[in-house]
């Protein structure tokens, strides 16, 4: 009983980051919950459940996403993300052969960080227009200045419970800024009910079969590029606050390929990619659970939320400014996590060859840069994996190194 509770907890930590990208990209966040407890069960079966993580909606893949339902449609755009979640798998297969530092030489950070940045960026309209009560061209829905009351409110409060809330708390901002911003909501009269008092209590998630179009494809699977490097990060994180290596033991080419299969399963539902939760490795820091079979307790809750017909309604009544004003925070953080990236490891931007991988990787990405090969586009986040990988594998690694000449070489 004591690790279901637990694992209640796990969930909750979790659910607010869960159901924002299905709210955000039109999916269904009843299918976003049963993807998640699917997929996290699935990682546990191929780690044998030695790791205590948890798996949901990946933020990576928003804009992708928001691009893919409008160019290919809901089902393409889940057949392209489930062979992105083969890339994992693959990947996966290379790490067991080639070792840890395979990733590294692939996707060093000079590659990694500006795509990342490019991933919160590239959104930035879409949070602004949200915000603002419009529609992605620009439509006025809800009038702009109660929208904007909504917005500030839930944007504070997200930024009030992150900064200075303490224990638990600080650990689930967004759920504080969907409270908040929904609350002000109901003050102004802008949410409809209609949807909830039509949904049944019981019933099975609207699930989403994939189609396998060729373009959806070749745009989802550089997308691959920023998570996968995520993943690695939170492995290593986990293993830090546990005290054992889990890089070593289940191996990194167990986890990445769990992560992988899992996110082919939940989309191949019409659930969103999976992803291993930072936030719930801030939980299991915090109350030091380490036993992973909190884990399976916290999906199959998810599992079970998942049938609730009349919550995945409820959670579709949310108004437009309240994401707005969570996602100007979210992501922006998304974009700093890229610089941070930069910065952490030391990336000399004086040095040519690192200014040209950032400096085009950037411009590309927000510019909205689009390559016509045939009958597919290539651009956006997949554009900017590509050549910032290319330019890193072609470029001289000394391009931009200084010779210091010395007095004796001038004499001789």
């Amino acid at each position: 009983m004591k690790n279901a509770i637990l694992g209640a907890q796990m969930l909750f930590v979790a659910f607010g980051a869960l159901v924002l990208v299905p709210l955000l990209t039109g999916l269904d966040p009843n299918v976003a919950l049963f993807g998640a407890g699917v997929g996290t069960l699935l990682f546990q079966l191929i780690t044998r459940r030695s790791v205590p993580i948890f798996l949901a909606s990946s933020f990576a893949f928003i804009a992708p996403i928001l691009y893919g339902t409008k160019t290919f449609g809901i089902a393409a755009t889940m057949g392209g993300l489930a062979v992105a979640g083969l890339v994992y798998v693959i990947l996966g297969a290379f790490i067991k052969v080639k070792g840890v530092g395979f990733i590294h030489r692939l996707l060093p950070p000079v590659v990694v960080g500006p795509v990342i940045m490019v991933i919160g960026l590239g959104l930035a309209p879409s949070a602004v227009n949200m915000a603002l009560g419009r529609s992605g061209d620009g439509t006025q829905i809800i009038d702009g200045h109660i929208a904007l009351w909504v917005s500030l409110a839930s944007l504070l409060t997200t930024i009030i419970v992150s900064v200075f809330a303490k224990g638990f708390f600080k650990l689930i901002p967004i759920c504080g800024g969907i409270l908040v911003g929904y609350a002000v909501s109901l003050y102004f009269g802008i949410v409809d009910f209609s949807p909830v008092t039509k949904a049944a209590w019981f019933a099975l998630p609207n699930f989403t079969y994939p189609e396998f179009n060729l373009n959806a494809i070749l745009f989802m699977i550089p997308v691959a590029i920023a998570p996968a490097v995520e993943h690695v990060g939170d492995i290593i994180a986990i293993s830090n606050v546990t005290g054992k290596d889990y890089l070593k033991k289940p191996g990194l080419h167990r986890t990445i390929t769990g992560d992988g299969v899992a996110t082919m399963v939940a989309t191949c539902l019409g659930a969103p990619p999976n992803t291993t939760y930072s936030e719930v490795t801030g939980a299991v820091t915090l109350t030091r659970a380490f036993n992973p079979v909190i884990m399976t307790w916290a999906a199959i809750t998810s599992i079970i939320l998942a049938l609730v017909g009349k919550l995945g309604a409820l959670l579709q009544t949310i108004p437009m400014p309240v994401m707005g004003g969570i996602m100007c925070l979210l992501f922006g953080s998304i974009a700093t996590v890229g610089l941070n990236s930069l910065i952490k490891h030391n990336v000399d931007l004086h040095k040519s060859r690192n200014l040209v991988i950032v400096a085009v990787t950037l411009v590309f990405g927000i510019g909205g840069m689009a390559f016509d090969i045939g009958g597919f586009s290539l651009q956006g986040v997949s554009l900017c994996g590509i050549v910032a990988i290319l330019l890193n594998l072609i470029l001289p690694k000394d391009l931009g190194e200084t010779h210091v000449v010395d007095k004796a070489e001038i004499d001789d």
